[in-house]
């Protein structure tokens, strides 16, 4: 049986006269509440207050909602059940007070025993997805060997004085070292082009596993599954984050910072679904989605398939 959400951005086609088998995902979303059986959660972050820091084009914070709305008209193909939990919205300029409860939000889904898909909003979503799975984990094992796959143009280990959507993956860094934790960080995407020689060194020192957008080529998809598999193979536990600015432009012009080269979507498609047929995701986030920037919602389509492709 399903519950149709009374929200604006579930609401979609009908195909009655199909049966069944016709439903889509707005016919089978239901509202989250506590001690439901296990299933994926949704859950956003309305917030751009971290491009606005980190010098892009504001407007990220409606990603959550365009996401919904471009998931809403898919086909459903699905068993497990679906719940929408909601945004949290960064009020004013309080980014840390926004992720910090998110992290919560995320922690509290975990416990409850969802698979949490994080809706963005900037990609300071990262850390605060991340913060919420390790204090997770942390409950039940002393120090959980978790990776992170990131599908990005840029490594978004900036260092400065704030928060920002540049600068997740440092602060995830710095949380394990004061954690006990390993930094296991694979970045797949990464433009030469648009991360300074600074940041390059920074990945070195930090043992950051990476492959530029030239190297992630359709002709390259072999090697690329193995080096995907040789990182999955060393973790316990896998955060995914997909900054949707790791596409070429063409494809997902409603970014921040839209690519000129990119890494085309068959490919990334391709290694997310290796990477969720690992049995190890435990946490994923789709970020950096502009709606104010997109045109005919191509990049919002992606982003849905992309959150698609994690649940069937």
């Amino acid at each position: 049986m399903t519950t149709q959400l009374a929200l604006p951005e579930w609401q979609g086609r009908i195909d009655a006269g199909e049966g069944s088998s016709a439903l889509r995902w707005h016919q089978w979303v239901q509202p989250y509440r506590t001690a439901q059986a296990s299933g994926t959660a949704l859950v956003g972050l309305a917030c751009d207050e971290g491009v606005s820091r980190n010098q892009g084009r504001s407007g990220a914070r409606q990603g959550p909602t365009a996401l919904r709305k471009a998931l809403a008209n898919l086909a459903w193909r699905g068993q497990l059940p679906v719940y929408d939990s909601g945004d949290i919205a960064c009020l004013d300029t309080d980014l840390e007070g926004a992720q910090q409860a998110y992290a919560e939000r995320v922690h509290h889904l975990l416990d409850q025993g969802h698979l949490p898909l994080g809706l963005g909003g900037g990609h300071e979503i990262a850390y605060a997805s991340f913060l919420g799975l390790a204090e997770h984990l942390r409950q039940h094992e002393n120090q959980p060997r978790i990776g992170i796959l990131n599908f990005d143009a840029h490594f978004d280990l900036r260092h400065a004085a704030q928060s920002s959507s540049g600068t997740p993956f440092r602060q995830i860094a710095e949380y394990c070292e004061q954690a006990g934790l390993a930094f296991d960080y694979c970045c797949l995407g990464v433009s030469e082009l648009n991360n300074t020689q600074a940041l390059f060194d920074q990945a070195e020192r930090l043992n950051v596993r990476y492959r530029l957008d030239r190297q992630m080529q359709p002709w390259n998809v072999p090697a690329l599954e193995a080096f995907v598999e040789a990182f999955l193979s060393g973790i316990d536990h896998l955060y995914m984050t997909i900054c949707l600015d790791v596409l070429p432009a063409s494809q997902a012009p409603g970014v921040s910072a839209p690519s000129a080269h990119g890494v085309d979507l068959m490919v990334v498609e391709h290694l997310v679904r290796q990477a969720k047929a690992s049995g190890k995701l435990r946490m994923a986030d789709v970020a950096e989605l502009n709606p104010s920037l997109d045109q005919d919602q191509r990049t919002a389509r992606i982003g849905a398939r992309l959150l698609a492709s994690l649940i069937d």
